[in-house]
């Protein structure tokens, strides 16, 4: 079964996977791939390499197809330098840059053996809260087996032609980059080892013999030695023959990168013709995907340190929703994900998806995502039993300090006659708005109920103010339920103009219902804004709001 609709990024790459595989070799499995180099936090813009093959991935496995969406753990790369930010770490790290992230150690206090492992860690944890099912590949494991032997001495002795190809977009790329492709002055070689008495790839390659594979090379730090390539176990090859060997080895068809992989003489443009020229395979189907931000921050990068996770998003918005960030855009459109009050307004976005979804009413590529986001082809992702809003939540976490007794008796009576009785009716999503309230929202703008009314305010009210605030203590209990104290506080100056209660609002009639809603901020929080005044109201308690508005 295809799909046609042109808006569904995942049943459009997934039907071309389809095709491309059952092309090329019908019958075996179809893999989708990513890689992560864990040479510090790994962060959201990091995840979008991992989401896409995964979404296409697991809408291939739905269609009944036997699909793998491989994970290459980039754990054999050098360490480049220290990152910013991570807690214990400092420049003494600096003594390992050159060393493979496997042979670096974890920063201080971590459960694991090394620096690969420590951030693999967290960020393998966080896959699995996000439903993301995948095969792991260690390629510190894959080279010190001895997995890839045949294909280093393939790119030894090819190693000519892959100069040839790299020779003709050198002059397109930072000279940098063509450092690290292999050229050197002693000639060009795409193994780089590490050195066998440091361990650092500092090392140039000063001599090859293609019949006995014994390789000659020095170090920096004044090391060398004669090895042979067949045998050596100690080294890799350089990422622009690196890649294209692994879509060979691992028969990849799918497998998307970021924008710096897809310009002139970059990785991709490079890795898709070695890999037909040098190693007999095809190139995968790989989208360009674009940068992930966060609202009011740069773009991200790991060696900089302080940049968000996706262990820090899932502690302020649940799985299906991160989930869904990845899902409704395709691959080359960039967006951000909101650490500010811009969670709130996606949270009502989503919840209102959700009802149209349920009521049938929504478009059909917004169901999709949202079907991708709430699930895979092995089942459904937890959530939370009473998915109250959001911005309710966070307003009575805000309210009451995170205190439980106190967000169990406001949530109970937000439906009267349908009450939460326990707060795991309302987790993950009330923890993650509680998390959010007390990590990002900065002091100045949390909720500080008065502690007295204010009398010198309350003094200077006119005749019509002190008539709307006594008519609202005066219908408190009768609309005691979010929906009620909602109508209530909407309703005040509609009976104060004499309107009916299903006016429809006029330019009057708003006019009367900021001034009044004003008001009630200025008495209750000394604000002349604040938490939606339903929730506050019902957090507050009917006897507190009176005496605060006087009456």
């Amino acid at each position: 079964m295809t799909h046609s609709i042109e808006d569904d990024w995942v049943a459009r790459f997934a039907d071309e996977v389809i095709a491309s595989a059952q092309d090329r070799a019908p019958g075996k499995p179809i893999v989708c791939a990513s890689g992560l180099s864990p040479s510090g936090p790994i962060h959201l813009g990091n995840l979008r390499e991992v989401m896409t093959p995964h979404l296409v991935a697991d809408e291939i496995r739905r269609r009944g197809y036997d699909v793998m969406h491989l994970l290459s753990w980039d754990d054999y790369d050098r360490f480049r330098k220290v990152p910013a930010g991570v807690p214990g770490v400092d420049e003494s790290w600096a003594e390992h840059i050159g060393r493979p992230l496997t042979s670096v150690p974890p920063p201080p206090g971590s459960a694991y053996g090394s620096w690969a492992e420590h951030f693999k860690a967290a960020m393998a944890e966080s896959l699995e809260r996000l439903g993301v099912r995948y095969r792991g590949i260690s390629q510190t494991e894959m080279y010190r087996s001895g997995a890839y032997t045949e294909q280093i001495l393939l790119a030894m002795r090819e190693r000519q032609h892959i100069d040839g190809v790299l020779g003709k977009y050198r002059t397109k790329i930072a000279p940098e980059e063509n450092d690290e492709d292999g050229e050197s002055v002693a000639g060009y070689y795409p193994y780089r080892p590490y050195c066998g008495v440091c361990d650092r790839d500092t090392t140039t390659v000063t001599a090859y013999d293609d019949a006995t594979t014994e390789l000659t090379y020095t170090c920096s730090y004044g090391h060398g030695a004669t090895i042979r390539l067949s045998e050596h176990r100690d080294g890799k090859l350089v990422w622009k023959v690196d890649w294209p060997m692994r879509w060979a080895y691992e028969g990849v068809h799918f497998e998307p990168s970021g924008v710096d992989h897809q310009s002139p003489g970059s990785s991709f443009v490079v890795g898709s013709q070695l890999v037909a020229e040098v190693f007999g395979a095809r190139a995968p189907i790989g989208p360009m995907y674009a940068f992930v931000g966060i609202a009011g921050q740069a773009k991200m990068s790991s060696s900089r340190g302080g940049v968000p996770t996706p262990a820090d998003a899932l502690r302020i918005m649940e799985a299906p929703l991160l989930r869904w960030l990845y899902s409704r855009r395709r691959p080359n459109q960039s967006f951000k994900i909101a650490f500010d009050d811009e969670i709130q307004r996606l949270y009502d976005e989503w919840d209102t998806l959700g009802r149209k979804v349920a009521e049938a009413t929504a478009p059909p590529t917004d169901a999709a995502a949202y079907f991708r986001a709430i699930g895979t082809a092995t089942g459904p992702l937890p959530v939370t039993p009473r998915p109250l809003p959001y911005r309710m939540l966070a307003s009575v976490a805000d309210i009451t300090v995170g205190d439980p007794a106190q967000m169990l008796r406001i949530l109970a009576d937000v439906d009267p006659g349908d009450p939460i009785l326990d707060l795991d009716e309302a987790r993950p999503r009330l923890d993650c708005a509680a998390y959010w309230v007390a990590t990002y929202v900065p002091d100045d703008q949390r909720t500080h109920v008065r502690t007295a009314p204010d009398t010198d305010l309350l003094a200077e009210l006119d005749d019509e103010q002190r008539a709307m605030l006594a008519l609202l203590a005066e219908r408190l209990e009768d609309n005691w339920s979010l929906g009620g104290l909602t109508t209530l506080v909407y309703g005040v100056p509609k009976i104060r103009l004499g309107l009916p209660m299903d006016t429809k609002p006029t330019q009057e009639l708003k006019v009367a219902q900021r001034a009044f809603f004003s008001l009630l901020y200025r008495l209750l929080v000394g604000r002349e804004s604040g938490p939606r005044l339903p929730t506050l109201l019902l957090s507050l308690g009917a006897p507190r709001v009176r005496t605060l508005v006087g009456a």
